[in-house]
């Protein structure tokens, strides 16, 4: 659940404060601003990739054997790197008008690993608020990606999945209609 946790929480900084840091670049020439969140979240994914061979190390270290679901773990990755951009999306967009929205980003992630199955199993969430635990768009990228490392005892709570995975859809929709929409006054704002 941390390297997952880690990996969305580290793309979601950067391409919420890109903009405001790439200011010279913007203002100097036209260019499809979408890129710059999003190249945030890729070289998020390069760091991704080194914990994701530090954790095979350790698996192979105590001898845990992945089963077949390993071939799934791309997906689970692909949604948390979709759901960290999304929500990047709408916080750099917020943070070229609203300058503060840069102090608040390190606060969502503190408040967001306590609030995602990083270190606890979602499957201790009573029954009667799980599907609703499971709107929180990290808690099916992180329940399957657990699932894929360590077979079917992890197995996640499918219609919960389903949920979280329209959750990410909607931040990723969301966000970046928003951020086409005020993307001509970025080079003015910034």
């Amino acid at each position: 659940g941390v390297v997952v946790w880690q990996f969305f929480s580290d793309a979601m900084s950067r391409s919420g404060q890109s903009l405001v840091a790439q200011s010279n670049l913007i203002t100097k020439v036209y260019f499809p601003r979408l890129i710059v969140p999003a190249t945030c979240v890729i070289s998020a994914v390069v760091d991704f990739g080194i914990a994701l061979l530090i954790l095979f190390g350790l698996m192979a270290w105590y001898r845990i054997v992945p089963t077949a679901t390993l071939l799934l773990l791309p997906l689970f990755a692909m949604i948390a790197a979709l759901a960290a951009l999304g929500t990047g999306l709408w916080l750099c967009a917020l943070n070229v008008k609203y300058r503060d929205i840069k102090h608040i980003i390190p606060f969502v992630v503190r408040l967001g690993i306590y609030v995602s199955p990083v270190g606890f199993l979602s499957s201790k969430i009573g029954e009667p608020y799980r599907f609703w635990y499971c709107l929180n768009p990290m808690v099916g990228a992180i329940d399957g990606f657990r699932w894929c490392l360590l077979g079917p005892a992890f197995e996640p709570y499918w219609p919960g999945f389903w949920a979280s995975l329209a959750i990410v859809a909607l931040v990723l929709v969301s966000g970046a209609y928003y951020f086409r929409h005020v993307e001509r006054t970025f080079a003015d704002v910034v």
